[in-house]
């Protein structure tokens, strides 16, 4: 679903057509009304279609909504096992916009937004769709990160120390109010980080079904999208951020498949989705699987925490949903201490 958008296709016009080769006859400008992080927009030209990912307007926090990363690393994944669209130029922050922008091809294809597929054919297609999943994030993990031009893409040392320091910081600038589960959830994290076995890959940092366009006619990922949290670090982390969608309540702001019946659907358990993955990259075991899911719960509180805020301050990208996503902050953390406990 699409919204207007406020821009003028005369202001920006001249600009893209001076750095993007071959563009020219901009129509319309149209501003994707899904996603709460980086505005995301479809330009309509007489070239064709194109897709425009920008900085959001206002003050924002130091390690977020860099939008040069995404293109970077998708201009590095160009012609590996990874499918990700064409990107085709990205701006400096004087801009017709205001903010920092890229412009990528756009990708033809289906988005599911409800992981239990309802969409797809039978059980047959569902199956074959997180089977596409599973496979694309083995080969996303085994891409080498210095053979691709991003061997500097992360910071070297405990990735799960850094990222639990990173996002306790976002959490705690964003806070607007005290929940005890978050609380909670923090000491243990703290009290129970994994030692560094070190085990680096390019990670996605958003590895979810509605982050994914796949081919119209096939279960087949045509392209891996949304890129703002991707950098070197622990291959589980993105595993388990996925797996997540196994607990999340279906009915939930975040549609899991917690609460469905889910042999009936065809779709696999989250046990043999994670022994598939690891037969696929060769692994014996998954390490600190507990830790990795309670985490997982943690940073995407935090990240709605953050949209909740931006809403409350002015500048979120879609403010008609952003008080949900504060609403979800301690569901999050409750299942988040569920994990632990457990």
């Amino acid at each position: 679903m699409i919204v207007r958008q406020e821009v003028a296709a005369e202001d920006i016009a001249p600009y893209l057509k001076a750095h993007i080769e071959g563009f020219h006859g901009l129509r319309s400008i149209e501003k994707f009304s899904s996603g709460q992080s980086n505005p995301t927009y479809l330009l309509k030209a007489a070239s064709g279609d194109y897709v425009l990912r920008a900085k959001p307007p206002g003050n924002l926090l130091k390690s977020a909504h860099q939008v040069d990363r995404e293109y970077r690393v998708m201009a590095a994944l160009q012609g590996t096992a990874v499918p990700v669209p064409r990107v085709l130029h990205l701006s400096s922050d004087g801009t017709p916009i205001g903010r920092m922008f890229f412009v990528m091809e756009r990708v033809p294809g289906r988005i599911f937004w409800d992981p239990a597929l309802p969409e797809a054919s039978g059980n047959d297609e569902r199956a074959a769709i997180y089977d596409a999943m599973n496979e694309l994030l083995a080969d996303l993990h085994n891409v080498d990160p210095a053979a691709a031009g991003l061997g500097d893409y992360g910071r070297p040392g405990n990735y799960f120390a850094r990222q639990l320091r990173r996002w306790r910081d976002q959490y705690r600038a964003t806070e607007t109010a005290t929940v005890h589960d978050v609380d909670t959830l923090i000491r243990w994290l703290d009290e129970n980080l994994p030692e560094e076995d070190g085990q680096m890959s390019l990670v996605h940092g958003d590895f979810r079904l509605d982050n994914m366009i796949f081919a119209a006619d096939e279960p087949k990922v045509a392209a891996l999208i949304d890129w703002e949290l991707s950098t070197l670090g622990h291959p589980t982390a993105d595993l388990a951020y996925q797996c997540m969608q196994w607990r999340l309540p279906h009915s939930s702001s975040f549609k899991g498949l917690g609460g469905i019946d889910r042999k009936r659907l065809g779709l696999p358990t989250e046990e043999a989705y994670v022994e598939q993955y690891a037969r696929r990259r060769g692994l014996t075991r998954i390490d600190d699987w507990t830790f990795c899911l309670a985490f997982s719960f943690f940073r995407l509180a935090a990240i709605c925490q953050g949209v909740y805020k931006r809403a409350l301050d002015g500048n979120a990208s879609n403010p008609d949903k952003a008080e949900s996503y504060g609403r979800m902050v301690g569901l999050l953390a409750g299942l988040a201490v569920e994990v632990a406990e457990a």
